[in-house]
């Protein structure tokens, strides 16, 4: 049988790719102890750490934060009215979705604010190392900062497949549509009349096109950034997929990540 993975050499880029179950990582190719930019796959990391959060009582996920109206809750889910990088308002709450790089930053900030350390310190203390991630380092936004290798990036997929740091529960929770029914702008890829996102974690749902796979189930929940990035988490397949590239996003990658999606589930999707 062809490994899916070998598509990733005739990629246009350098890119590290890897698959992993709950179990952790099952294969992977391309340098993967190279540091890459995560760009706002950073964001995933964002959202867990506002779990373990919450689930330690220092935070509460319907706490009113940044515009009038909004909560935690809001900001996670692109949800709040704020402008992608400033704090300009261009909607109530829970009207549209409106991509927020700020919301995202004010979320950490938060969340930084009740640990009484700044957010750099609080990532690497109750985030990556506890999952062996010792080599991400945040240099810049909570929203797109990260710098780490695939290894890293594949811990956070397992992570993310079946939960250690936070309850299965509330991540099941983080990873459904929050305030369904909001239209927006799917960054990359345009309007989407029903632009489904969790609390920090895209949801596929029905938007088309997408970056990941025709064969990702409707829960399929990640992200992908503009340093040419993903990661997704497919719970009816229990696999997940990583990338991280040297060349940023662009129709290279609306090629080729959904064609290695696609393979990736049927090489190794339980039952696909």
């Amino acid at each position: 049988m062809v490994n899916p993975l070998d598509q990733v050499a005739s990629w246009p880029v350098t890119a590290a790719v890897g698959v992993a179950s709950a179990a952790g990582l099952m294969e992977s190719a391309g340098p993967a102890g190279r540091p890459f930019r995560w760009a706002s796959v950073t964001k995933l990391l964002v959202a867990l750490a506002a779990l373990d959060a919450a689930q330690r009582g220092l935070l509460d996920l319907d706490e009113p934060a940044g515009p009038p109206g909004s909560t935690i809750r809001h900001l996670l889910a692109h949800a709040s009215g704020l402008a992608f990088d400033r704090d300009a308002i261009f909607s109530p709450p829970a009207r549209r979705r409106i991509y927020s790089n700020r919301g995202i930053e004010i979320a950490a900030d938060t969340i930084a604010a009740r640990s009484g350390q700044p957010f750099e310190c609080l990532l690497a203390d109750e985030i990556c190392l506890p999952l062996g991630m010792a080599d991400t380092r945040l240099e810049g936004s909570p929203a797109w900062g990260a710098v780490g290798p695939l290894g890293d990036l594949m811990k956070l997929a397992a992570e993310l497949a079946s939960p250690s740091l936070v309850d299965e529960r509330l991540l099941t929770e983080a990873t459904k549509t929050a305030f369904p029914g909001l239209s927006g702008v799917l960054p990359g890829f345009g309007y989407e009349p029903h632009c489904d996102w969790g609390l920090g974690f895209e949801i596929k749902q029905g938007k088309e096109p997408h970056w990941t796979g025709s064969r990702n189930s409707p829960g399929t929940f990640g992200h992908f950034g503009q340093s040419g990035s993903f990661l997704w988490v497919d719970p009816e397949a229990r696999v997940a997929c990583a990338s991280l590239a040297d060349r940023d996003f662009g129709d290279w990658a609306k090629q080729a990540w959904p064609r290695l999606s696609d393979e990736v589930l049927v090489s190794y999707g339980d039952g696909i």
